[in-house]
């Protein structure tokens, strides 16, 4: 990675520290709600913690373009020519399991560089975790790395959303630990990336800010992100939802492949 790679991964923790000081502000403080279309909730606090990040990161690098969960799309979409790097940024990812009062939520802030993730930063306030990662170094847990090339000796432990249980039927998944998924798409791929689980199913329609941070966090941990033919996501400023996607450890990636394969890569 090279210089100013490594000055944008220090940027994004010392935007993240501060924004996930914010939103802990809101925590269990029954914040003010909005509906969105498609019945998805934003609270104050999605708000607030976007109008730091975007003031901060903005006046940091005002050569990047911005794309993010809470920021109108002609805001987020550069005219003209497209800059050569740009923000992704979910300024609460999980905010359904923030306004219940749950831990498991973060603010999710990735660097693309092309159209790939060069650096990210997954904030974990009410948990005091923080997953980092740049393109071309290990991924962290705070201090620790995160490296998913060993197999543990258990059965495969993968979260799997009920309507994909359901779909896959009991008879092939006996083998597996299925295991409660969490509301935040970023913070699940944190939990593959740190091993806690092997992997998981995403439904279609995830969008670029849900997963671009946790997916290069996973890559480098040695996991990778994919559809249901093995590619790569690849990100745009104008910002893309996605079909089924495959996270996992390399251990976990061809089981759930042929889960994918099984329901259609719908």
């Amino acid at each position: 990675m090279d210089a100013t790679g490594n000055a944008d991964l220090a940027l994004l923790i010392e935007a993240a520290r501060e924004a996930g000081a914010i939103a802990q502000g809101f925590f269990r403080r029954d914040p003010k709600v909005w509906w969105k279309e498609g019945n998805s909730p934003v609270s104050e606090a999605d708000f607030a913690v976007d109008r730091f990040l975007r003031d901060t990161l903005r006046k940091a690098r005002p050569d990047y373009g911005w794309l993010s969960e809470e920021s109108e799309a002609a805001e987020s979409a550069a005219a003209g020519e497209a800059p050569r790097r740009f923000f992704v940024v979910d300024p609460i990812d999980g905010t359904r399991a923030f306004l219940r009062g749950e831990d498991t939520w973060c603010v999710s802030i990735a660097v693309i560089e092309g159209v790939r993730p060069v650096a990210g930063i997954l904030e974990v306030p009410a948990l005091a975790e923080r997953f980092t990662a740049s393109a071309g170094h290990p991924a962290h847990l705070g201090e620790a790395v995160l490296d998913l090339n060993e197999r543990p000796d258990r059965p495969l432990r993968l979260a799997l959303p009920d309507s994909v249980r359901r779909s896959l039927g009991a008879e092939a998944l006996a083998d597996i630990a299925v295991v409660p998924t969490v509301p935040s798409l970023a913070y699940r791929l944190a939990l593959v990336a740190a091993g806690r689980i092997d992997g998981t199913l995403i439904r279609p329609r995830a969008n670029d800010w849900d997963i671009a941070a946790g997916d290069l966090i996973l890559e480098q941990a040695g996991g990778r992100l994919v559809d249901a033919e093995g590619r790569a996501r690849l990100y745009k400023i104008e910002g893309k939802r996605h079909g089924l996607l495959i996270a996992g450890a390399p251990h976990a990636l061809g089981r759930l492949g042929a889960f994918a394969a099984t329901l259609g890569g719908a």
